[in-house]
């Protein structure tokens, strides 16, 4: 890995965790689901793939209530 972070002219020290921990967090803000993520990690506890849950809040924003589809409803959009 520190090759390809020499290539990609990225100083900061990368290890193969930070590999797993950016793959995964990049599948969550795919929208893959957690129980996707938890078996391509290879991990057999939930508790472990959810750490990366706290590190994504890219779809927030994407998440509409109900009186929010209703308004978009009645105005046509």
């Amino acid at each position: 890995m520190n090759g390809a972070c020499g290539v990609a002219k990225i100083e900061k020290e990368g290890t193969i965790q930070t590999f797993r921990h950016s793959f995964a967090t990049h599948l969550l803000e795919s929208g893959v689901d957690l129980r996707y993520i938890q078996e391509l990690l290879g991990n057999k506890r939930s508790k472990a793939t959810e750490i990366y849950t706290h590190v994504s809040n890219n779809g927030l924003s994407q998440i509409k209530s109900l009186l929010d589809r209703l308004f978009e409803k009645k105005k046509g959009v």
